[in-house]
């Protein structure tokens, strides 16, 4: 069968390294979506271990809570510039919508970082369970964007004990600040991107990051919701990276 020329008919997620010519086994939630998609054996699907590989294969078995896919080749990825973002512990339907499309945007890592104003957010998103919920939906994206990389989903910290690695950039979105996009065309390092909770960063809070070196960008002359804030500031950081790349 040349399954190479045939075009996928879907993406599925898969825990374990891809291994060319072997078959992956896919639990019941791919089993599911199998038979939504309608599905059959003989089917060309495209495998992602979310680590940087992609295969082409095809579908040999579905039953009730599994389908076997039977791999091609695999190949690699090249990881996208580093992007990590740190969002603000908000409402969960709202953090959950923004962890898809960030992940659709190629980020490398996620944290949660917690605000003066989070705590009085109900019902937030924070604990081991919303984690799960979080990665979940990061997986989904992943599948129907094709993407090869999921994001590292890092443990929540609060804003004193927020951190990054030495060589990355560090921006927290504030109105006041500089135009992002200006910012990011003058450095040629990873970026950190940092968002406030609904209603803003409270006064303390601004220099305590400015003090560890954060540097404050705008993407707009008006507050902006976090989820909103989130993927424009995502995306402008991943254009500018693309841009410098060409």
């Amino acid at each position: 069968m040349e399954r190479d020329n045939r075009s996928p008919v879907g993406t599925f997620f898969v825990e374990s390294p891809l291994t060319a010519g072997a078959t992956a086994t896919l639990g019941e939630q791919a089993a599911h979506h199998a038979r939504v998609k309608r599905l059959s054996a003989g089917d060309v699907v495209q495998l992602t271990d979310g680590a940087g590989h992609l295969a082409i294969g095809a579908i040999n078995e579905i039953r009730r809570t599994s389908i076997d896919v039977a791999t091609d080749a695999v190949r690699t990825v090249k990881r996208p510039e580093p992007i990590h973002f740190r969002a603000p512990v908000g409402d969960r339907d709202r953090m959950l919508w923004l962890a898809e499309k960030a992940t659709e945007l190629g980020i490398a890592t996620w944290q949660a970082v917690r605000f003066r104003r989070s705590a009085s957010v109900s019902p937030r998103g924070e604990g081991s369970a919303f984690h799960d919920k979080v990665r979940a939906r990061m997986v989904s994206a992943l599948e129907q964007s094709g993407g090869a990389w999921l994001p590292e989903l890092m443990a929540d910290t609060s804003v004193g004990e927020l951190s990054v690695a030495s060589d990355l950039v560090p921006i927290v979105l504030d109105v006041g600040g500089a135009p992002l996009a200006s910012l990011i065309a003058s450095t040629s390092s990873g970026a950190a991107l940092l968002v406030g909770p609904e209603g803003g960063i409270e006064p303390q809070e601004p220099s305590a990051l400015i003090d560890a070196g954060w540097r404050t960008a705008s993407l707009a002359s008006t507050m902006l919701r976090f989820e909103t804030a989130g993927v424009a500031g995502i995306a402008v950081v991943r254009a500018a990276q693309l841009q410098r790349g060409n």
